[in-house]
């Protein structure tokens, strides 16, 4: 009992340390698993682990088959939860590159790991391509936390998150087939019985995954399961359909969930952000315990195999020859720069699914006896701990040295996608400035996105805002909901994250009383809240432009905005085409001649432009 609570604890507490530090979980994870198994083991006096899953087979908190049970249902709740994300329309509109990158980079890697690994270490062949199989996937879990903070291109941004998501299931599935190649013909060669068995596991993996898919679907759609019970019953499905599958072709319960997790997540299906929050939810602890597990059922001896001057070897080889081919050679014929391509090449972190499943084809194929298996766990986590922790301590520097970084950034996130914000934001968009809309409003982020606008649903009181990669370049944020408090929240939460070159946010009726009491975050016009800037954009849903001569002719129309109900000032244009966010308090904001005045509502006539004109001679 002691062991098993201590797993839920020091899991739970790596999360919050790699959450702190801002690094994959996989690290502390892995390393705490580490610490309490083998290494732990060197130090005890009786040669014991802190934390023993398995003891001569029989004993410790999952003797006999067990722990594979266990690991396997666990990957398949994962790969489930991995299927839910990955959406149709972001396979079919997703660039050449990153198409690339989840093909040809995958075969590069599948043959150049398998060669690297054969020769070096003098593996069998078949042990050798299931390794290169299994070190393809590396997964957003591991490439978000490490680019979350280093301000790049959003061209770059894209195509590392991109091919995290996008390969993550695929190259799970790749790996699945491969062991299930291999593994029908262990034992024998390659013969027309190994081939029936793997197209076993094809058949029914796609078959119970589709079917099991649309029978779920059907009966969350008419109401058969209640609200309460969607999520759990769910889940059992998962775990049923897995084992079914298993039943009928061993092993292809890995495909069926992974196939049942991309057919639900690409079916509008009512609650699903609900299924998705708790499918997030059960992965967090399932890896938590997976991998502190995994990691401590190591045995020292097993380390040993890779404690090796050749280990360094196979990880150069795949670092510096392997990932830089397959980087090159998708991006051919591409707009990237060669300093782009040598950073995407330099940013492969292995991931959580990749550590997963080499410990569960390890414990499987080590238990048949098949030659060179205790290799496969080892290198695998050699792989996944290495690149982990080389990204994360050089991704930022790297990015500086080949000048990805950016300096300064110009990007734009708007909370809240009401009429007006919108508008704002379309205005922005042309002027070829980067904006991110967020709102919790599922119908305002569609009519964002009619107007070809970046957006997506979130709540600002979720920490899940930090992790969306879009806002890799955004310096400015401006909180413009109807909601004071949740304006505040929202400059409060992000100011230090998106709002380096300023954090502003719609004053309040009550603010608006007194200009002295005018907040420094405040937007645009003391004299303008929320529903005035909402009935503005209903009558005129127009942007203007309007030339300054000097400084008393701007001071001349900020009087004019002030007087007209009708008329509202956002921006000032400099004569490069730069834009100036205008604060409340739009005095203290410096112009000279050639600017321009961007504002909201109807054209400012020609007689008050004569008076705010004559502003000039007095």
């Amino acid at each position: 009992m002691v062991e098993l609570a201590s797993i839920i604890i020091l899991g739970i507490l790596a999360q919050w340390v790699a959450w702190r530090f801002k690094i994959p979980a996989i690290l502390p994870l892995i390393l705490i698993g580490l610490l309490v198994g083998p290494i732990a083991s060197y130090y005890t006096e009786d040669g014991s682990k802190f934390i023993e899953p398995i003891w001569n087979g029989t004993k410790g908190l999952f003797p006999g088959e067990s722990l594979y049970y266990f690991v396997s249902l666990s990957i398949g709740v994962i790969l489930f939860e991995g299927g839910l994300t990955l959406k149709r329309s972001e396979i079919l509109n997703v660039s050449s590159v990153i198409v690339k990158l989840i093909t040809v980079a995958v075969i590069i890697t599948f043959i150049g790991a398998g060669v690297a690994v054969h020769f070096i270490f003098e593996l069998s062949w078949k042990i050798s391509l299931l390794f290169s199989a299994l070190i393809i996937v590396t997964g957003p879990t591991v490439i978000t936390p490490i680019l979350r903070n280093i301000p790049l291109k959003r061209d770059i941004s894209a195509i590392l998150k991109w091919e995290g998501i996008l390969i993550d299931p695929i190259g799970a599935l790749f790996a699945v087939l491969v062991f299930e190649f291999i593994n029908a013909g262990a034992g024998a060669e390659y013969t027309s019985i190994a081939l029936m068995d793997f197209g076993k596991v094809m058949l029914f993996g796609f078959s119970f995954g589709f079917t099991f898919a649309h029978g779920l679907i059907f009966l969350i759609k008419k109401n058969i399961i209640p609200h309460y019970l969607l999520n759990v019953v769910t889940l059992a499905v998962v775990l049923g359909v897995f084992v079914l599958a298993d039943e009928f072709a061993h092993e292809s319960g890995l495909l069926a969930v992974v196939v049942m997790g991309i057919i639900m997540g690409n079916t509008n299906l009512p609650n699903f952000k609900d299924l998705l929050y708790f499918k997030e939810s059960l992965s967090v602890l399932l890896i938590s315990i997976l991998f502190i597990l995994l990691a401590a059922n190591i045995n020292y001896e097993d380390l040993m195999l890779v404690y090796d001057i050749k280990s360094i070897y196979l990880f150069l080889v795949i670092i510096f020859l392997v990932r830089p081919i397959g980087v090159i050679m998708s991006s051919i014929n591409s707009n990237l720069k060669f300093n782009e391509k040598l950073f995407i090449s330099w940013v492969g972190p292995r991931g959580i699914v990749a550590a997963g499943i080499a410990s569960l084809f390890g414990i499987k194929l080590s238990n048949k006896g098949i030659p060179d298996a205790e290799y496969i766990t080892p290198l695998v986590f050699l792989i996944v701990l290495g690149t982990v922790l080389l990204n994360a301590t050089t991704a930022r520097l790297f990015a500086k040295l080949v000048g990805v970084f950016l300096k300064n950034s110009t990007g734009i996130l708007i909370v809240g996608s009401s009429s007006f914000s919108r508008i704002i934001a379309k205005y922005l968009m042309d002027n070829k400035r980067h904006v991110v809309m967020v709102d919790n409003n599922e119908n305002n982020i569609l009519e964002a996105k009619k107007l070809g606008l970046t957006a997506f649903t979130a709540d600002i009181f979720s920490d899940n805002l930090q992790d969306n990669l879009e806002l890799s370049d955004i310096g400015y944020l401006l909180a413009l909901t109807g909601n004071t408090s949740i304006n505040k929240k929202a400059i409060d939460n992000f100011r230090k994250e998106f709002g380096e070159n300023g954090s502003y946010r719609i004053i309040s009726p009550e603010e608006m009383t007194n200009p002295e009491d005018n907040p420094d975050d405040g937007l645009f016009s003391h004299t303008d809240d929320y529903i005035k800037l909402v009935n503005l954009s209903r009558r005129y849903p127009e942007i203007h432009e309007e030339k300054i001569n000097s400084r008393n002719h701007y001071n001349g129309l900020i009087e004019i905005t002030k007087a007209d109900p009708d008329v509202i000032p956002l921006f000032i244009k400099t004569p490069k085409g730069d834009l100036e966010i205008i604060p409340s308090n739009s005095e203290e904001i410096d112009v000279s001649d050639e600017y321009t005045l961007v504002y909201m509502g109807k054209a400012i006539n020609s007689t008050k432009k004569e008076l705010a004109g004559l502003e000039v001679k007095t």
